[in-house]
């Protein structure tokens, strides 16, 4: 089975509700957007799009910036799609490092309440290092409540917060202080996938989400991504989780742009499903 390792239907509670410090990505992915019918899909048409694709399974994500960006994406809004349609998604609960213990609470109740299995953690948009010390109690509740947790790892193109808060070598530091942390970095840390693929060899529990990037990049000359298929293909094959991030990416040609990597096809069935089902335990 297909899983898609993050996408955003179109369903309206699953928009971010103030998204005017992202408008420089609209910028960025706007010939793929365009290809993907961004806002133009019911959620009908959208399951036959899934469906095309071989998707049995996406992850819906929460997101929680209220503190510095007044948006949300509510665990509550997350955890009722995935009721109502409970064989196609599943989701991780959003929180505000910002917030203290009350977003330690928010998580615990998202997980244990709301059936959310995992945490996502945007980074940038919070304003916070990855190792940042408001972040290690929410660290500390993925490992007692064993969810794995999502942390965005590489540039970001908001013009209202700084690339440096997806720098991967800020994961080593926390992966030595949890070891017990299931982490998946995504996207997949450009510029510095390198030193990505440095902390993954480190560290067992570190996945690397192939996500909001074209697969193809991972195949073509100084496009920075190349070592990705390398590593990827190789030591790290177990590590690499695809998402399409519709609608940024049309799903059919995420997938399909996978399957034509020169990888051996039990790899990319690794990369498509199978390591996705280890991260989540399902």
């Amino acid at each position: 089975m297909i899983i898609d390792y993050g996408a955003t239907p179109p369903i309206p509670e699953l928009s971010l509700s103030d998204g005017s410090h992202l408008a420089n990505y609209r910028r960025v992915y706007a010939a793929s957007e365009k290809a993907s019918a961004r806002g133009d899909l019911t959620l009908g048409q959208w399951f036959e799009e899934a469906d095309a694709a071989g998707i049995g399974l996406t992850v819906l994500k929460g997101r929680d910036v209220e503190t510095t960006f007044g948006g949300r994406v509510t665990n509550e809004a997350v955890a009722e799609v995935v009721r109502a349609h409970p064989d196609r998604f599943t989701g991780f609960a959003g929180v505000d490092p910002n917030k203290g213990m009350t977003a330690v609470r928010e998580l615990e109740f998202a997980v244990r309440e709301l059936g959310l299995k995992g945490l996502n953690l945007q980074c940038f948009e919070n304003r916070l290092a990855v190792d940042d010390r408001r972040m290690y109690p929410l660290y500390a509740k993925c490992v007692e409540l064993d969810v794995p947790v999502n942390v965005h790892v590489g540039v970001n193109f908001s013009l209202k917060s700084s690339p440096d808060f997806g720098r991967p070598e800020m994961l080593d530091r926390v992966l030595c202080d949890f070891p017990e942390l299931r982490v998946c970095a995504a996207p997949p840390g450009w510029p510095w996938v390198e030193e990505l693929l440095s902390v993954a060899w480190r560290h067992p529990n570190l996945w690397i989400g192939l996500v909001a990037m074209r697969p193809k990049l991972l195949d073509v000359e100084h496009s920075g991504y190349g070592p990705l298929m390398q590593y990827g293909r190789t030591i790290l094959k177990d590590r690499m989780i695809v998402g399409t991030a519709w609608p940024m990416m049309p799903m059919g040609r995420v997938i399909q742009e996978v399957r034509d990597l020169p990888i051996e096809e039990d790899v990319a069935e690794r990369w498509l499903g199978g390591n996705a089902a280890a991260f989540l335990r399902l």
